[in-house]
């Protein structure tokens, strides 16, 4: 747990502000109430605040001087609607239809972070992951570079090693131009969060050649467009797994590679590799993986299970101040 006790001192040193939209849910009443008294972030509440008071009462809990917005009675509420409505208006909503979605605290909270009252979201503890994308993608917005919203899974291994995979859980079969997406995302959430220099493998079953499909090609593709929109990334490919892990076998296989042998950002061709692969490396490795990490937003909103425990939500809350 050292890398989650790493994130926690992190997060209290920069002191962002994170919105969590589920604000009338237990378990995230208490993680704010955490949140806010060991001073990792400043949290802001979303619902009705008579309702979380009461709920907070009930658990013997103080949220203090916790910020509370209810999306319902917001004076923000017109002029957020307005907005949305201008941003969505291609897709034919009308303004009805934006003033009613500005009332989800999904949407509302995505707007909160789009409108720099905070510096991130998390959500996930009673949505679906997909409700938690879609308000991020048509409120937020895409960042710099990137064409698609991924993920990406720190694993921690026992040899004290910390490494990034990515795309383990949103993606099933990226084209190469979400491949390259990938990859830029993943390599700066690195940086942002282990605080080292990318070094990003684009894995295969092939190495620099041994084989020939067209699975190969489009990774290839993919670090092409990667190096036309971020030249100064350490990247290669096709590497296979162990050429890209260990120096031994990248000496071997790809001896002029700058990434073989040296990768710590692993970029997974579609999401069977990265499901299984970060499995494999949790449970018969040891690894402790920590994620899923939304990423590709211009500004974070982090998802989390609808299984999560209090603990869960303090992490990701500390994680998602770090990236944003």
């Amino acid at each position: 747990m050292e890398i989650i006790e790493k994130f926690r001192e992190l997060a209290k040193n920069r002191q962002k502000t994170i919105v969590l939209p589920e604000g009338e849910e237990e378990r995230v009443i208490k993680a704010a109430i955490f949140l806010d008294t060991h001073d990792l972030v400043k949290p802001i509440l979303l619902g009705n605040p008579e309702k979380i008071k009461e709920i907070a009462g009930s658990l013997n809990a103080d949220p203090g001087n916790i910020e509370i917005m209810n999306p319902v009675f917001s004076p923000y509420h017109e002029e957020w609607t307005d907005k949305f409505f201008e941003l969505r208006k291609h897709k034919n909503i009308s303004r009805e239809d934006a003033a009613n979605t500005l009332k989800d605290v999904l949407f509302f909270g995505a707007f909160v972070v789009r409108e720099g009252l905070a510096d991130g979201a998390v959500a996930g503890s009673i949505n679906t992951t997909g409700n938690i994308l879609r308000a991020g993608i048509q409120a937020i917005g895409l960042a710099e570079n990137v064409s698609v919203v991924s993920s990406s899974f720190i694993m921690a291994l026992r040899d004290g090693k910390i490494l990034t995979f990515a795309d383990c859980a949103v993606i099933p079969d990226p084209d190469q131009e979400q491949l390259a997406s990938i990859a830029i995302s993943s390599a700066q959430t690195h940086e942002k969060l282990v605080k080292e220099k990318p070094n990003v493998a684009m894995l295969s079953f092939s190495t620099k050649g041994s084989a020939t499909h067209e699975d190969i090609d489009k990774v290839l593709n993919a670090i092409s467009i990667v190096k036309d929109k971020m030249p100064d990334l350490n990247i290669d490919g096709e590497l296979q797994f162990d050429a890209a892990f260990l120096e031994s076998v990248g000496n071997k296989k790809a001896p002029d590679s700058r990434v073989a042998g040296k990768a710590n950002v692993y970029i997974f061709p579609d999401l069977d590799a990265g499901n299984i692969g970060y499995k494999i490396a949790q449970r018969i490795g040891g690894a402790e993986a920590i994620g899923p990490i939304i990423q590709g937003l211009r500004k974070p909103y982090n998802d989390l299970s609808r299984g999560c425990n209090v603990e869960d939500i303090i992490n990701v809350a500390c994680i998602c101040a770090i990236i944003s």
